[in-house]
C-alpha cells in the first residue's frame, strides 16, 4: 500500500505529539507502543496512570518512551480547566463543572491539543463517534474559513486484482447526513485538502451523482452542480467535475466520451458523495465487495487534528490513524509558521 507507506514514512521523518485518551484499551496500548517503537509519533496516553500501567502489565506491553498524562496529578490541569471554562461559560458551564469535565480523558486530550501541548488526538476505540466529534468541535473548533466538520475515508486499492490502483479519498461517508449545496462544497474543499496532505498529490475531485453533465434533471443533481460551482468560485485552480457518475469519474475512456472538456478526465482521486446514505453504502461496497482497505472515518475541517476510531478497530487501525494524524498536524504547523512569517 504505497500511499499508506508514504504516510508512515512522512510521520517517521517528522514525528509529532499525539494524545490518546483510551490507554486502558489493549488495542490502543499496542498501537501506542508500536508508534513509539517505530518512531512515527511522540505518544501521550491520557488517563489514570495506575490503570494504564496495570493494563500494560497484564498485556506485557512496554510503556518505554510513552508519556502518561494523569489528570489527577498533572500541574497543567488548572490551566486546561480554565481554558474549558472560557470556551463553555456562555453555555452555562461554571468553574467547578469545568474542572470536573476537564478530568475526563477524552476532554483532556482535546484540551491538550487546543492548548498546543500536543499536536493531535485519536479517540473512539471505546467512546462513541458522537462523543468524539462533539468534544473536538466544542474544544478545538473549526478551521478558518470552514463552518463544518466532516469525515472521510482513505481507501487503499493495492491488490493485484484492482484495476484502479492507489489511494482515494471518499467523503462524506460517516458524519454529515444530508448536506446542502454550501455544506457539500465545504466537504469537497476539505476532502481536496485531505488528498493533497495524505495522498501527496494534486486533488482531482468528482462530485458524484446519478447524472453526468446534466444528463438528468432533478433537485438532487442541482444540489451537486451548485456545490461544484461554489467550489470553483473559491478555488478556480482545482480540478473538479460537476455532476458525474462514478464510471465517468474513474474510467478515462468513459470520461472522454461523456465529459470531453473535463479537467479530471476519469482520474478522480477524491470522490464526493451527495449524502451520507450514498457515501456509507459506497465505501462499504468498495471495502467488502471491492477488497479495498478503508482507513477511517477520519475528521476534516477542524482547526487541529482530532480523529475518530471505530469501536471495532484493530491495533493496526489505531496505528495507521496515529500516522495519519501526525501528517495532518504537519500541515497545521506549516500553516502557522507561514502565518507567523507573513
Amino acid at each position: 500500500m504505497k500511499a499508506l507507506n508514504r504516510i508512515i514514512d512522512q510521520a517517521r521523518a517528522t514525528p509529532r505529539r499525539i494524545a490518546l485518551s483510551e490507554g486502558e484499551d489493549t488495542r490502543v496500548l499496542a498501537a501506542a507502543a508500536r508508534a513509539t517503537r517505530e518512531g512515527i509519533a511522540q505518544v501521550t496516553l491520557v488517563g489514570s496512570r495506575s490503570a494504564i500501567e496495570a493494563a500494560a502489565a497484564r498485556e506485557g506491553i512496554a510503556l518505554d518512551g510513552i508519556d502518561i498524562f494523569d489528570p489527577a496529578t498533572r500541574a497543567a490541569m488548572p490551566g486546561l480547566a480554565q481554558r474549558l471554562h472560557d470556551l463553555r461559560r456562555d453555555k452555562g458551564m461554571g468553574p467547578a463543572q469545568a474542572a470536573s469535565a476537564a478530568a475526563d480523558p477524552l476532554v483532556c486530550a482535546n484540551l491538550l491539543v487546543a492548548a498546543g501541548l500536543v499536536d493531535g488526538t485519536v479517540n473512539g476505540a471505546v467512546r462513541t463517534t458522537a462523543d468524539v466529534v462533539r468534544t473536538a468541535i466544542q474544544i478545538i473548533g473549526t478551521r478558518p474559513g470552514f463552518k463544518l466538520v466532516s469525515s472521510f475515508f482513505l481507501m487503499m486499492l493495492c491488490e493485484p486484482f484492482h484495476s484502479l490502483k492507489g489511494g482515494l479519498i471518499f467523503s462524506d461517508c460517516g458524519l454529515v447526513v444530508n448536506p446542502d449545496a454550501g455544506e457539500l462544497a465545504e466537504i469537497a474543499m476539505a476532502a481536496s485538502d485531505s488528498a493533497r496532505d495524505l495522498l501527496m498529490e494534486e486533488p482531482r475531485v468528482a462530485m458524484l451523482s446519478f447524472s453526468t453533465s446534466r444528463s438528468a434533471r432533478h433537485a438532487a443533481v442541482d444540489k451537486v452542480v451548485e456545490a461544484a460551482r461554489l467550489v470553483k468560485a473559491r478555488r478556480p485552480a482545482l480540478a473538479i467535475d460537476e455532476d458525474v457518475q462514478l464510471d465517468a469519474a474513474i474510467v478515462a475512456e468513459i470520461a472522454n466520451r461523456k465529459l470531453p472538456d473535463s479537467r479530471v478526465k476519469g482520474t478522480a482521486n477524491v470522490l464526493i458523495f451527495p449524502n451520507l446514505e450514498a457515501g456509507n453504502i459506497g465505501y462499504k461496497l468498495a471495502e467488502r465487495v471491492g477488497g479495498a482497505v478503508a482507513i477511517g472515518p477520519l475528521l476534516q475541517g477542524l482547526a487541529r487534528p482530532a480523529n475518530d476510531l471505530s469501536r471495532g478497530c484493530s491495533a493496526d487501525d489505531v496505528f495507521h490513524v496515529i500516522a495519519v494524524t501526525v501528517v495532518q498536524s504537519l500541515t497545521v504547523t506549516s500553516g502557522e509558521a507561514n502565518s507567523a512569517g507573513a
